[in-house]
């Protein structure tokens, strides 16, 4: 039963669920702290990031608004905008890498507090949601990389996946075009795998935020329960681990903050473009890759938002679980220090997108009230 049990805390391991993350972030240049600033890596990575990060947004917003139909124009602005904003994000979370070893300390020191059954079934719950987060998103990217590839297989003219400029003329030879259109693929995947870890690590770490909180409120619950055991002691261990999921939570918000406010206009404007395109539309493909990409966009920034949610409401249930726990019978020194967490945790307390928008569900509504109206507004001019 012991040696059941030690493996059973080894298990408890969040960073392990950012494995693939870590992968993207070392293949895409961002590790150079744990490359231990290698030349050879900072070299790779300066290439790989001006002639894909910056180069792949930039050669296709040359022609944009100078394609030869709108539903080309459409396709070009919506596909600008998704690259480009995944380039600012990829850079900003760069600039802000070091958070991550900190969030990744942080959470060390609340998984070594996971003791209880009860806290472990929290625990595998949270695996299975992350794995969905991440299959989600995932399943989505791969998805529209297939369809974009698909796309071009299956024409019958020289046209390359999406417009682009080029310092040749890819249309006169066969041998350019295909250069043209293998740089296309190697930006399109790299961009994928950039916008897999952008979108999928805000989302995942909000979770794991609040099933941490969900936990503490579990350990707040049961302080005083058994005597053989010192309630003060108990309640101080409690309210270190509040603030270690405060300072988490700060460093988790200051890391996204700037990220999902780009993400959140964005997926905006992208959704409204996307679904014209596809009224516009009369080729199977097109549509079929339209469909994914405005079914995908919402769920982009939905689990970011629902799991902000879900963090805003377990730290605002948290005084609540303070009260419930055995402190009627303790010690005023006991009560003191309840009351003063209590007035601590009555703030609210939620994430927020560039200190302007809280990343909660009715967030993700007023997008789509957003998407609509616009949406509504160039049907009109349309007509």
């Amino acid at each position: 039963m012991k040696r059941n049990s030690e493996k059973s805390d080894a298990a408890i391991d969040s960073m392990s669920f950012f494995r693939s993350h870590w992968a993207v972030w070392k293949f895409v240049g961002a590790t150079f702290e744990k490359m231990n600033w290698n030349r050879l890596y900072i070299g790779y990575s300066l290439i790989l990031n001006v002639f894909i990060t910056i180069w792949f947004p930039t050669h296709m917003s040359f022609l944009l608004f100078r394609n030869d139909s709108l539903s080309d124009n459409i396709s070009n602005l919506a596909m600008v905008s998704t690259c480009a904003s995944c380039s600012f994000k990829t850079f900003i979370g760069m600039l802000r890498f070091r958070k991550i070893g900190r969030m990744e300390q942080l959470l060390r020191q609340l998984d070594a507090r996971v003791k209880t059954e009860q806290e472990r079934d929290v625990y595998r719950w949270l695996k299975t949601q992350l794995r969905v987060i991440l299959y989600l998103i995932l399943s989505l990217y791969v998805t529209l990389g297939f369809l974009a590839e698909i796309g071009f297989v299956v024409q019958q003219e020289r046209v390359l996946m999406y417009p682009g400029w080029f310092p040749f003329d890819w249309a006169k030879s066969t041998r350019s075009f295909y250069v043209a259109h293998v740089y296309q693929s190697i930006g399109l995947g790299v961009q994928i795998m950039q916008n897999y870890a952008n979108d999928c690590f805000p989302a995942m770490m909000l979770c794991i935020t609040a099933a941490h909180i969900k936990m503490l409120y579990m350990r707040f619950e049961k302080v005083g329960e058994d005597p053989t055991l010192d309630a003060e002691q108990q309640l101080e261990a409690c309210i270190t681990d509040h603030k270690t999921l405060l300072e988490l939570f700060r460093t988790l918000e200051s890391f996204m903050s700037l990220q999902m406010l780009i993400q959140f206009a964005v997926s905006g404007v992208n959704l409204c473009t996307s679904i014209v395109a596809l009224v516009l539309s009369n080729e199977p493909l097109t549509i079929a890759y339209f469909t994914v990409y405005t079914v995908g966009l919402p769920l982009q920034i939905f689990p970011a938002c629902y799991y902000g949610t879900d963090v805003e409401l377990w730290f605002g249930k948290l005084p609540y679980a303070a009260f419930s726990c055995r402190w009627l019978a303790q010690t005023r020194s006991f009560k003191k220090k309840l009351m003063l967490f209590v007035e601590r945790s009555l703030k609210r307390t939620a994430p927020m997108a560039g200190g302007m928008l809280t990343i909660h569900v009715s967030t993700f509504f007023s997008t789509l009230k957003f998407v609509y109206s616009l949406f509504s507004i160039l049907i009109r001019m349309r007509k």
